[in-house]
Formats: C-alpha cells, sequence, structure tokens
C-alpha cells in the first residue's frame, strides 16, 4: 500500500515512518518546503495528514489555524480526491470538544470547543466530511496529549521539573487526565490503514492518570528521589496567578474510546507504565 504522510518530521510522523517502513510504501511531503500544486499523488492510497498548526499555549490567531488547520487541510483533501485516492485519514484533537470537564469524553460527544485551535480542528473535521462518498473515505482521529520519546511542551516541561526538583507541591491530586502513548496511537492509524475504516475515532491509553501518579511514575522511571508535598492554598494561589496552569495540573479531561476499540477489533499494545518507561527511556522500534 502506498500511504503520503504530512507533518513527516514531526513526534507521530517520524515514529510512525521508523515503525512501519517495512510495511507499506511511505512517501513524505511538507507544505513549508514544497509546493501543493507540484505534489503528485496518482500513485497514492492513504494520505495522513498529520501537518498542523498545533495548539499554542499563548494562543494565536484565529486566521493562522484557519489557514494551516483548515484551507491547507482542504486544498490537500480536494486534490486528493481529484486524483482518486481512495483514503484520507485526519488529525484532531480532543479539543474539539471543549476545556477540562468532570465527564468523560467519547466519539460521539457534543463538540463545543472554546478556543480558536479547537474551532480550527472542528471546522476541518466537518467540511471533511462534506468530501466523503464511497470512493473517497474519510477518518477523523481526535488525541488527548500524546506523549513518548522525544516528546516536547508541557510533558517535557513536567520531566525536566521532576528531575531537577526534589521536593514539589503537588501531593494527592486525584483528577483524571487521559494521554496516548505515540505506540499505542500509531498502532490505532496503522488498523486505520489497514482496514480502510472511516469516521470519528478516539485515542487514548487504557486507563487515565492523576497528576500525582503521573509524577510518581516519571520519578520511578527517572530513578530520583522526590517528594511529593502539600501546601495549603497553592492551588489556588496558581489557579490565580496561572489558570492554564492550574487546569493542567488539578483538572480532569478523561475520555473512553472503547466504541473506536471495538470499531477497529484492536486494543492498545502498551500499558500506561510502559509508555512512560519508554517515554524516558526509549524504544527500540
Amino acid at each position: 500500500m502506498n500511504l503520503l504522510i504530512t507533518g513527516a518530521r514531526g513526534f507521530v510522523g517520524n515514529y510512525f515512518i521508523t515503525k512501519y517502513a517495512q510495511k507499506y510504501n511511505i512517501e513524505r511531503f511538507s507544505f513549508r518546503d514544497n509546493k501543493l500544486l507540484n505534489l503528485d499523488i496518482s500513485q497514492i492510497d492513504t494520505i495522513i495528514h498529520l501537518s498542523a498548526l498545533v495548539h499554542q499555549m499563548g494562543g494565536a490567531r484565529a486566521d493562522e489555524y484557519e489557514k494551516t488547520n483548515v484551507i491547507q487541510t482542504l486544498n490537500l483533501a480536494n486534490k486528493a480526491k481529484l486524483n482518486k485516492v481512495k483514503h484520507f485519514i485526519f488529525m484532531s484533537s480532543v479539543k474539539v470538544y471543549g476545556e477540562e470537564t468532570t465527564g468523560v469524553y467519547n466519539e460521539i460527544t457534543v463538540c463545543r470547543p472554546q478556543d480558536e485551535y479547537g474551532k480550527s480542528k472542528l471546522k476541518a473535521e466537518n467540511e471533511l466530511l462534506k468530501l466523503e462518498d464511497e470512493n473517497f473515505r474519510i477518518s477523523i482521529i481526535r488525541t488527548p496529549i500524546v506523549y513518548g520519546y522525544g516528546v516536547k511542551a508541557n510533558i517535557k516541561n513536567l520531566v525536566s521539573l521532576v528531575q531537577n526538583v526534589p521536593i514539589l507541591p503537588f501531593s494527592n491530586i486525584s483528577n483524571k487526565r487521559s494521554m496516548v502513548y505515540i505506540g499505542n496511537l500509531c498502532n490505532l492509524v496503522d488498523k486505520i490503514v489497514e482496514t480502510k475504516s472511516g469516521g470519528v475515532f478516539l485515542a487514548s491509553d487504557d486507563k487515565p492518570l492523576s497528576t500525582t501518579k503521573l509524577i510518581e511514575l516519571i520519578s520511578k522511571e527517572l530513578d530520583n528521589k522526590l517528594w511529593l508535598i502539600s501546601i495549603p492554598f497553592f492551588p489556588l494561589l496558581l489557579k490565580l496567578i496561572k489558570p492554564s496552569f492550574y487546569m493542567r495540573l488539578y483538572e480532569s479531561l478523561e475520555v473512553d474510546n472503547t466504541q473506536t476499540l471495538k470499531k477497529l477489533d484492536c486494543s492498545n499494545i502498551y500499558s500506561t507504565e510502559e509508555g512512560i518507561k519508554y517515554m524516558i527511556h526509549g524504544e527500540e522500534i
């Protein structure tokens, strides 16, 4: 099977290509380095579209998200359909649902995105689904935080914090946050490619973690001494000073992808504990 992957040099793309290079004939395309007009996809069976303007902690302008996550995506999808590509896989985000919640998101939860990133991803999803017909299948994968060896942003910062600060005020946090190890996500992508399944899919490890449990697992793999303590009023202070940090550390964002796994007749191939281990030490692929 001939695949085209956009964003191939990114975190997910690089892992997928490394792991599945012997199974598929994989071509790469970069919007940054090449023009879509010159892209030849006449022999491509499936496109895995990973290229995106990712969620920015400080935010980005709505038109920037629109240009990359919506217009660029639809230009590629329209060209794919015109060239008789059979299958288009779009990497979306749980940000299409909204923000942290006490409930549990699943594949059919009503989407109410709150920020421009989530709105751009949902708009792209909806426009892509309008292109679907019996000869052009659309698959949408919504992901929570993806982690693994070489991860950047929030998880990298948390690992660095655990590695360098021996006492942290994050004891007894009982929130529930779903994440997905990159190996589980790419296994899901592989199953979707293999079965040519269309629709909305949700990626997640088998169980959510509290912030406290996540820190403990990271500390265990780093093999360092760490004391977690409780400081009165610290959560309230953090909520006032850095509300975005407070949300990620103390609030819940849980997803249930039971229906996705059932539809694809598959299961996650890595436990969360294995995922954390490979995030710290690397995985032999």
